[in-house]
């Protein structure tokens, strides 16, 4: 119940403000608008203001199926206009007011996308401190010599100035426009016995397609430090078959010692041979005694290899810090988050289409909706992340110059201010159908996807 309610949400907010965005700007221009809708089919209510500027008596309109809106404006192309109304019709209107009318939507979902991560950065988010995990074994990060527990300062791409760093989140969002851009990433890290270095991680050479786990396993960094407790044991499962509790922190594994949960885990997943399960002597602390305990993790198919599983959680909460910023440094990082992540919309989309990148990154309303749902339960904030990460997808969707979309429009308005003349009806529906063919591809894509994310 709380996936669908947190996806209508978030659709219904955000067809809303991009039509309002239409509307806004349409009415600003002196534009006459006949319907505001959010939604199609069967209006499941209707109001008409009172008050409204001269000229405007807009309907505003809730329709039934609320998977996109419109808003109709007065046009002699749609239907007729009487003649002291002519100058209200948005055809009439010089080309520089509907290219404004039409940009408006889409600017309105980044605008949201603007004020919803700052409203995150003004009330503050915990999230992991910059405490790196052991990184995996043979990836970048080892081979850079990061060993796990440093904390990491400073970051940014090479040539480019370092900035501090609040959360490992920033962090990891570094790292992904690093792999993703074709960008090294160096960072300035200090460790736990003291003293600062700089580590260059040579992100370029990856050439990534799709940010996954698999990913993030080249680069090293999985996660934030978390010391190697176990948490909960599951019942029969491979780890209480060998004397694990709750709350026992391992030293060691096999003679070696464990770092951070990180380590211990990749320990883990290591610990069979083939189908067969290897054990090794557990040296665990339980309260006030250390006792050693043979351990052997039970072999599970992860794809096409196999790796052990003990039954059990690995590894404590990390270390949390409130990341929280001040009026005008808020907003300017929604600015800047924003703009990140409309760059890195565009270049991923580009990448798909010249084959770089998989088609497996496109999402469709399944996905959405599941992720709304579990952003969600996590609380408000991550909540507002996830609206404000799909608005801006929205808003550089709608950009794209497909025909059908905002973007298809202003690529119309630019051929006329070029050329002095409109594109003609024949051309136009020409395009309308080819674009209308290309969406409906990417929305089967997208639809596939889903599916095979959430049934496969």
């Amino acid at each position: 119940m709380l996936t669908i309610l947190a996806f209508v949400v978030a659709l219904g907010l955000l067809i809303a403000v991009h039509e309002y965005g239409h509307y806004r700007v349409a009415v600003a221009c002196g534009v006459k608008v006949l319907r505001f809708s959010v939604g199609f089919g069967k209006a499941l209510y209707r109001w008409q203001p009172k008050k409204q500027r001269p000229g405007q008596s807009t309907e505003f309109v809730i329709g039934a199926f609320p998977v996109g809106g419109y808003v109709k404006m007065l046009d002699e192309r749609e239907g007729p206009v009487a003649p002291h109304e002519r100058h209200l019709a948005f055809n009439t209107q010089p080309l520089r007011s509907r290219a404004a009318i039409v940009a408006a939507g889409p600017l309105a979902n980044l605008l949201l996308a603007v004020l919803l991560y700052s409203a995150v950065n003004w009330y503050g988010v915990q999230e992991p401190k910059p405490i790196l995990a052991s990184p995996v074994a043979g990836s970048i990060a080892q081979q850079a010599g990061l060993q796990g527990g440093e904390t990491v300062t400073q970051a940014g791409f090479e040539g480019e100035p370092l900035h501090s760093v609040d959360s490992f989140e920033e962090l990891r969002w570094l790292l992904t426009r690093g792999a993703l851009d074709g960008h090294d990433v160096r960072l300035l890290v200090s460790a736990r016995q003291g003293g600062g270095r700089d580590v260059l991680l040579p992100l370029s050479g990856l050439q990534a397609s799709d940010a996954d786990a698999q990913l993030f396993r080249k680069i090293g960094i999985l996660g934030p430090y978390t010391p190697p407790v176990i948490g909960e044991v599951v019942a029969g499962g491979a780890g209480a078959k060998a004397g694990l509790r709750k709350g026992d922190l391992v030293l060691a594994v096999g003679g070696k010692p464990v770092v951070d949960g990180q380590q211990l885990r990749e320990v883990i997943r290591a610990s069979v041979d083939g189908t067969r399960a290897v054990s090794a002597a557990w040296r665990l602390q339980r309260g006030e005694r250390v006792l050693e305990l043979p351990v052997a993790p039970q072999p599970v198919r992860e794809g096409a290899a196999s790796v052990g599983r003990i039954g059990a959680f690995v590894g404590a909460p990390p270390a949390f810090v409130t990341v929280r910023y001040g009026p005008l440094d808020g907003l300017s990082k929604g600015a800047e988050r924003t703009w990140e992540v409309s760059v890195l919309t565009l270049r991923m989309m580009g990448r798909m289409v010249i084959g770089q990148a998989s088609l497996k990154n496109l999402s469709g309303p399944l996905t959405i909706a599941d992720y709304a749902g579990k952003s969600a339960s996590l609380g408000l904030t991550q909540y507002l992340v996830f609206l404000a990460l799909i608005s801006v997808s929205l808003g550089v969707l709608n950009l794209l110059p497909l025909p059908v979309l905002d973007g298809g429009h202003l690529m119309y308005y630019l051929w006329e201010g070029v050329t002095g003349k409109s594109v003609s009806d024949a051309w136009m529906e020409r395009l309308q159908r080819g674009g209308v063919a290309v969406l409906l591809v990417m929305m089967s894509i997208a639809l596939f996807n889903d599916v095979t994310r959430l049934f496969g």
